[in-house]
C-alpha cells in the first residue's frame, strides 16, 4: 500500500503591496530583522545566535507575545515565548526568507518570506508564509481536538496569520514611506 502525501501545503498565505522605494531599500528595510518589532503584531525582539547577521545560513531567536483573544477559543499558546529560525534566502533587492526550527532544534516545513520586485518609480512587496505539513506546535495544538474543531482550528489560524501578513506590510510600508 502506498502512503498517502499530502497534495497543498498547510498554510500558504501572501499578500502585497506598492511601496514607494527601491528594490535595494526595501530589502535594507525587511533583512534587518532586529527592526521587525516596529510592524509586527507578535514579534518583539530578535536576537542573532550565530552566523553573518542577514545572511543565508544565520540563525536567530525571536522574542514574541500573544494576546489572549488570538483565536481565543482555540489551545494556542498565549502570552510570551521563543522561536528560533535560520536565513534560508538571502538576496539584495529581490528575497529575504526564514524557516522555523521546533523545540528540540530541528527545521520544520514552516518558512516565511519577502519577496521585491521594482515597479515603476517604486516596488512591489509580497510578505508569505508557507507551511506544507503541520509543524510540532501546529500537532499539539490540535492534539485535543476534534476533527471539525481541527479544521475551524485551520481555517481560523489561515485567517489570523493573513491578517498579520497584510498588518506587517502596511507597518513596513509606513517606517519606509515615513520620509
Amino acid at each position: 500500500m502506498t502512503e498517502s502525501t499530502q497534495s497543498k501545503p498547510l498554510f500558504q498565505l501572501s499578500s502585497e503591496i506598492f511601496v514607494d522605494a527601491s528594490p535595494l531599500e526595501i530589502y535594507s528595510i525587511v533583512s534587518d530583522l532586529e527592526r521587525t518589532k516596529e510592524w509586527s503584531r507578535e514579534c518583539k525582539r530578535i536576537e542573532w545566535v550565530s552566523g553573518e547577521p542577514g545572511t543565508v545560513g544565520a540563525i536567530f531567536r525571536s522574542e514574541n507575545y500573544r494576546k489572549d483573544e488570538v483565536v481565543a477559543w482555540a489551545p494556542v499558546p498565549r502570552g510570551a515565548w521563543m522561536t528560533q529560525s535560520e536565513v534560508v534566502a538571502a538576496e539584495p533587492g529581490k528575497i529575504f526568507s526564514w524557516q522555523m526550527y521546533n523545540s528540540d532544534g530541528v527545521r520544520e516545513d514552516s518558512v516565511w518570506a519577502y519577496d521585491i520586485e521594482p515597479e515603476g518609480d517604486g516596488s512591489v512587496l509580497v510578505h508569505r508564509f508557507r507551511m506544507n505539513r503541520p509543524t510540532k506546535g501546529i500537532l499539539r495544538i490540535v492534539s485535543g481536538l476534534n476533527e471539525a474543531d481541527t479544521q475551524k482550528f485551520y481555517e481560523d489560524w489561515a485567517v489570523k496569520l493573513q491578517g498579520d501578513i497584510h498588518a506587517t506590510l502596511g507597518r513596513i510600508k509606513a517606517v519606509i514611506e515615513k520620509k
